[in-house]
């Protein structure tokens, strides 16, 4: 019943770059592990973002655990708003029993295209229980003139 649909998946998969369908998925990681899993997260950014807009201001906030305000690097260029920072290792030695570290560490930048043009001047930004809120107050909407097209 699902042969007839299987091509299809299969060309889905190969023009996206990636499993299309948890069959896909499966087939390609028992081919090869160490290459299927990192396709799981080829489309995921640290730190995770969220962008709200308001006609005054645009808010950006980034989850940021663990990280302090002197870690962090904010800049603004033509339109885009650039976060970056490293995590640090912390080194930690248990000798007695097994001892495992699931956190991740190292250097990281995002950057977001703003949707309009902002007072950089009266940007601010905070950093509070591991969330950074960026604060950026839109330029006065300038007003639309309508042109006349001639013959």
């Amino acid at each position: 019943m699902f042969e007839k649909f299987i091509p299809a998946l299969k060309r889905a998969s190969l023009e996206k770059g990636r499993p299309a369908n948890f069959s896909d998925l499966m087939e390609e990681f028992w081919r090869n592990p160490s290459v299927a899993l990192p396709a799981l997260f080829k489309d995921t950014a640290f730190p995770a973002v969220d962008v709200s807009e308001s006609d005054k201001e645009i808010i950006v906030k980034a989850e940021l655990p663990g990280l302090a305000a002197e870690d962090l690097e904010i800049t603004l260029n033509r339109g885009v708003l650039t976060i970056k920072g490293e995590k640090k290792f912390e080194d930690e030695e248990k000798k007695d029993n097994y001892h495992r570290i699931e956190r991740s560490y190292g250097a990281f930048a995002r950057s977001i295209t703003l949707p309009s043009e902002v007072r950089e001047d009266q940007i601010t930004a905070k950093c509070d229980k591991g969330v950074l809120t960026v604060t950026l107050p839109k330029e006065e909407a300038s007003k639309t003139k309508r042109i006349e097209v001639t013959p």
